[in-house]
Parts: structure tokens; C-alpha cells; sequence
């Protein structure tokens, strides 16, 4: 099994000339070329927003299917209406909607048991719900401490289990030298607000990796690599 993308490594996908073009490309792209995956963070007015940072809404699951995937009608009318909506609402109410991924208190919410861990477990027990699935589904409530994780990033990263918390120790590591290089990207990018520095380094690792992650002996971003989300 490959070893994860060390921090310098993953600096160096991230310092690529092309980094900033595809994420103009994803987030500012018009008709034909737009992905619809750039609208995620902010249909609506975003997931977090105060009225509605701790229910499941339409527009929610509307977001996380621009994010090809789906959800069947019978788990959105849960997470609408149902018992599991409720408990996933419980645990959103015990996470603050502005800590973030590599912050001291950050590692709780999402380490085993923790209020993250614990929404996620809830929507892998749901009929129907992958971990693709409701890891963008909490992505999308929480924006700045859950990561959107899917199958492309994670061959991307040579990550499995665990990688909310790997990241976050590659948010810490070096003075939070990633944290700085996210930031600049987004300011190049011209990003909106609302964009998470968790989202600049999903799309840039997705927009590299999505065409080698076809083959059928993908080497992960190591190697110089190039579905529309």
C-alpha cells in the first residue's frame, strides 16, 4: 500500500503554475464549462449559515448532489423529516461552525467519538449513505472543519481511514505552512468568502488527479498527472 503524500509534496501539488487556473476554472467557469461542483459551498447561502447550521435542508442535498453523487428519496426524506435527520442534528448542534480543521480544539470533533465522528457513523449506519456521501454531507454543514473526501482524493492522497485526522496534522505541521499556501491560492483565485481553505486543496487535488484516477493502476499525485464533478 502507498505511504500518504508527505507535506512537501503535497506543497508542491499545490505550487504547480496550473493550481490557480483550475481553481478559476472550477469556482468562475461559465455555460458549457462550468463545474457544478462550484456552486456546493454556496447554493443557498451556504450550509453554515446561522439559520440553518444544524438541520439537514433541500438545498443541502441539493449541493451534495452537485457533487455527482445521490442521494435516494427515501434517506433525503429522513435527513428532511425523520429520526435520522434529528440525529444528525443533535450533533451538528455540538460543533461550532467556525472552528477549523488544524485549530487546537479542532482534533475533538473529529477523532473517534467526537461530534464529527459521530454525525458521520450516523450516516454510514443510514441505508444507502456511503462515506463518499455523507462525508460531503457533513462537508457541506461544516465547510471549515470536514473536508469533501472522496474516492479521486483519497487515491490522490493515498489516504484511507483517518484522514480527517491526518490532515489535520498537515494543517499544523511546519508553523501551518499549507494553511499559508491555501490562503494564497485562494486570494490569486479570487475565491469567494465562503470557499473554505479545505475546499481550495480538495479542488486542486481533484482537478489534477480526476483524468489518471481512471486507469486501472493509478500511482496516486506522485507522478506527473494531468468527469466533471
Amino acid at each position: 500500500m502507498r505511504q500518504p503524500l508527505t507535506l512537501a509534496e503535497i506543497l508542491a501539488v499545490l505550487a504547480a503554475p496550473k493550481s490557480v487556473g483550475d481553481l478559476r476554472s472550477y469556482f468562475h467557469g461559465v455555460a458549457d464549462a462550468a463545474y457544478t461542483g462550484g456552486q456546493f459551498d454556496l447554493l443557498g447561502g451556504g450550509g453554515s449559515r446561522p439559520e440553518v447550521a444544524d438541520i439537514v435542508t433541500a438545498e443541502d442535498l441539493i449541493a451534495v448532489e452537485l457533487l455527482s453523487v445521490t442521494i435516494r428519496h427515501r434517506q433525503r426524506l429522513d435527513l428532511l423529516h425523520g429520526p435520522l435527520g434529528r440525529e444528525v442534528s443533535a450533533a451538528l448542534a455540538a460543533i461550532p461552525t467556525d472552528v477549523e480543521l488544524g485549530e487546537d480544539d479542532a482534533l475533538g470533533y473529529v477523532v473517534e467519538g467526537g461530534a464529527a465522528d459521530t454525525a458521520w457513523c450516523r450516516l454510514r449506519a443510514a441505508p444507502n449513505i456511503d462515506w463518499v456521501i455523507a462525508g460531503k454531507l457533513l462537508a457541506r454543514k461544516r465547510p471549515r472543519l470536514v473536508p469533501v473526501y472522496d474516492r479521486v482524493v483519497s487515491c490522490a492522497y493515498g489516504t484511507r481511514s483517518g484522514f480527517w485526522a491526518w490532515l489535520h496534522d498537515m494543517l499544523r505541521e511546519d508553523g501551518g505552512a499549507l494553511v499559508r499556501q491555501l490562503d494564497a491560492l485562494h486570494r490569486e483565485a479570487e475565491l469567494p468568502a465562503a470557499v473554505s481553505r479545505l475546499r481550495v486543496l480538495d479542488v486542486v487535488s481533484w482537478m489534477r488527479h480526476r483524468h489518471a484516477h481512471l486507469s486501472s493502476d493509478c500511482p496516486g499525485l506522485r507522478l506527473p498527472v494531468s468527469v466533471q464533478r
